[in-house]
This record gives structure tokens, C-alpha cells and sequence, in this order.
């Protein structure tokens, strides 16, 4: 499933709004804890989109099917931009700068790849009943890029 995303800030809400009415078919409940990440996740990298390439992007969501208790959900972000994510150191004054450090540290796995003229930021959620620890035995836990802070161009 996809939304189409126009270079506006308020297609910010519109896709947290249309991710949620998505959670509500494949089982994962609003309250779980994998929803709210799921919908941080998709402010900050639509936001990136929507903010440094100026251009349209589409949202993709892959969700479980049923209810269930280990599985996968791949949030997917293609722009028109070629210009790759690139490191980006921040001081703590500054508001912005955070969004794929943030990416990093809530996703279980994260990167991206050019897509056609353009590029795709994609990042994965295990659901596993057990806690964050034991998701690293769902095979979370790899980072794309250790302990650097990047803004998404």
C-alpha cells in the first residue's frame, strides 16, 4: 500500500494520519508500542522528503497480515531527489538535524538505495512479544550507520 506525498510540510500529518487507518487492518493495536514507532518513523522520514528535496515523494507500507506476534513492517520512502543522505554532525542547540540519527536508533534496520531518478530511505520493525532486548533475536538490531547523525537531501 502507498500514499502519494506532495513537497508540503502538512503532508507531514496527513501521512502519520493515513499510517494509522493502515495499523488498524494487520493486528498491530494503536497502543502497541510498534504502532507509536511506526508513526515517529514515518513523521521523520516524510519530513525529510518532504523538507530537503522539495519534491514529491510516495510512502509505502508493507504490514503483517492477522495478528501476528513475530513478523516484519517495512516503511518505505521513494523521492526524486539523487542526492544521497549524507552525515551530519549536530550541537545540541540545534532543533533539527536529528531525523535519520532518530531513524537509527528506533528502526531494527535501516538504509536506502537510488531508485530510477531518484532514491528510496526504507527502514524495518520486528514485532516480537518479547522486549527490545530480545528483538535482536528477531534479527533487529543492525544499524546502517553506527553513532552518526545524517540529514536526508
Amino acid at each position: 500500500m502507498q500514499l502519494e506525498i506532495r513537497p508540503d510540510p502538512a503532508e507531514v500529518g496527513r501521512a502519520r494520519k493515513w499510517a494509522r487507518s493502515r495499523l488498524a487492518g494487520s493486528g498491530i493495536e494503536d497502543d502497541e508500542s510498534l504502532a507509536e514507532t511506526l508513526i515517529l518513523l514515518v513523521s521523520e522520514l516524510v519530513t525529510n522528503a518532504v523538507v530537503h528535496t522539495g519534491c514529491p515523494a510516495v510512502l509505502r507500507l508493507s504490514l503483517p497480515s492477522g495478528a501476528a506476534e513475530s513478523a516484519t513492517v517495512r516503511l518505505e520512502v521513494a523521492d526524486r531527489s539523487d542526492r544521497a543522505p549524507v552525515p551530519r554532525c549536530v550541537d545540541g542547540e540545534q532543533t533539527g538535524g536529528r531525523g535519520l540519527a532518530l531513524v537509527d536508533g528506533l528502526a531494527d534496520r535501516w538504509g536506502w538505495s537510488p531508485e530510477g531518478a531518484g532514491k528510496r530511505i526504507w527502514c524495518e520493525l520486528d514485532r516480537c512479544a518479547q522486549s527490545r532486548e530480545a528483538a535482536e533475536a528477531c534479527g533487529g538490531g543492525v544499524s546502517a550507520y553506527e553513532g552518526l547523525a545524517f540529514e536526508a537531501v
